[in-house]
């Protein structure tokens, strides 16, 4: 009982009165997840008269540039709709001959799809999926006018919505992602970096979807058809027409963020799983043209342990840094609170302060001054989520 007693005065007289203004400083650098190419350091590398070989030679170590042999067709969801998915452009759906100047419709009748007329008349059962293509185009209602074709089959988590789904060959899709994901005014050697990234990406990185390969969002990479398609990036994404990035003769998973903050991070420190030889944390020396290269957010004592509220127990107190990364990102971190300790994933602590990437420094202070303790060193820490060496550690 004395030795509890003990240890209660002893916390009383080393917290902050409940009254005194605690204040998080977080400072931070890059924006995304760091693996692979940066896209404001490519745009550096450009600005400083390099090709994009070199730029991609760069961010993925030891990869060379191949070229697709034949045509290579890739599935975007481009949009979840509940009830009738309407279209044109299309010459044919479903082993019908169409007008392309009319519009069908795609119904959902249980399991399967139908064609149907505008005005609803039923004009072919499609099975599971209807594929409708024409002249290279098709224009979705609501959604968007695409390259290839569209195919539409039935939503599996809601039974009463349908997958729009355009199939388009790589090289055509590249053209919608370009302008989403680099700015097209920027040089043509980082615009065809990034058509080379985009088109290995897409053809290693795909997910298991009912009926698409690829998200059109930033879960894949950001597509928009063709009315996001400039002269200048589809002027870089024919210059590099069928290059794909090779390790291995395997097409490499060629990821890509915004900006690294001044040093990229090796693969398995940012997804928790293997390490590939190509995705390893390089020097990143043009990043600064980033506006997020550094930043800094602040956050009182309550509002830091109201966003670490799913992980933290009790109040927050200090954080400490137990492993980082090569950049040096954030990969284990331990919080201590009023009511225990826990462990966080790094990707868990930057989301849960809403931060920009998980680069991150801490620094507590008790009106305005200080806290006991102090900033760790920004490197180091091979420990796992066990433990390991204490880097950046804040009281």
């Amino acid at each position: 009982m004395r030795l509890r007693l003990t240890a209660a005065l002893l916390f009383l007289l080393l917290a902050p009165p409940a009254g005194a203004g605690v204040t998080w400083v977080v400072k931070g650098h890059g924006f995304g997840h760091g693996v692979g190419m940066s896209q404001y350091g490519a745009y550096g590398y450009a600005k400083h008269g390099r090709d994009y070989r070199f730029i991609l030679g760069h961010y993925y170590t030891g990869t060379t540039i191949g070229k697709l042999q034949g045509t290579h067709v890739v599935r975007v969801l481009v949009g979840v709709v509940g009830g009738d998915i309407g279209f044109s452009g299309a010459t044919s759906a479903c082993g019908r001959r169409l007008q392309g100047g009319l519009i069908y419709q795609a119904h959902r009748s249980g399991s399967q799809v139908k064609l149907r007329s505008a005005g609803g008349r039923p004009l072919a059962d499609c099975g599971r999926k209807l594929r409708a293509a024409g002249n290279g185009r098709v224009s979705i209602a609501g959604i968007g006018t695409y390259r290839g074709a569209l195919e539409v089959v039935t939503t599996d988590s809601d039974v009463g919505s349908l997958n729009a789904i355009d199939a388009v060959p790589v090289d055509q899709y590249v053209k919608g992602v370009i302008a989403n994901e680099s700015p097209a005014s920027w040089p043509q050697a980082a615009l065809r970096a990034q058509a080379v990234a985009a088109r290995s990406y897409a053809l290693s990185v795909q997910v298991s979807g009912n009926g698409f390969d690829l998200y059109d969002d930033t879960s894949s990479q950001v597509y928009k058809g063709i009315a996001s398609e400039t002269t200048a990036t589809n002027t870089a994404a024919d210059a590099t027409r069928g290059e794909v990035l090779l390790y291995g003769g395997e097409i490499a998973q060629a990821y890509f963020s915004a900006c690294s903050g001044g040093h990229t991070e090796s693969v398995q420190n940012v997804f928790f799983g293997p390490a590939i030889p190509y995705l390893v944390g390089v020097p990143d020396p043009y990043d600064y043209y980033c506006p997020l290269h550094s930043w800094t957010l602040k956050f009182s004592g309550p509002e830091i342990s109201a966003k670490l509220g799913a992980y933290l127990e009790g109040r927050l107190k200090k954080i400490v840094v137990t492993k980082r990364g090569v950049s040096p990102r954030i990969v284990w971190a331990r919080l201590y609170g009023t009511g225990g300790t826990s462990m966080i994933r790094g990707d868990q602590l930057a989301s849960a302060l809403g931060a920009y990437d998980r680069w991150m420094t801490f620094r507590k202070l008790v009106d305005g001054k200080p806290a006991a303790g102090g900033e760790g060193p920004p490197q180091g820490g091979a420990g796992g989520p066990q433990g390991g060496a204490a880097a950046g550690v804040v009281d």
